[in-house]
């Protein structure tokens, strides 16, 4: 959310996790913490790449 590449996360009671990478983008179920843990990887790939790009 800081560096606005997800809108929203939210926990579920059953686990999964609702996301929503912009305001206007549909929401992303994620089935549990595999899920979760590939996401931010997305998220800190992306942010790597573009600070590379950046420099």
């Amino acid at each position: 959310m800081r560096h606005q590449l997800l809108h929203a996360a939210v926990l579920t009671p059953g686990g999964q996790w609702l996301v929503q990478h912009r305001a206007e983008s549909p929401v992303q179920l994620l089935d549990g913490p595999t899920a979760i843990v590939v996401l931010a990887a997305e998220i800190q790939h992306h942010i790597r790449t573009t600070r590379n790009r950046i420099r």
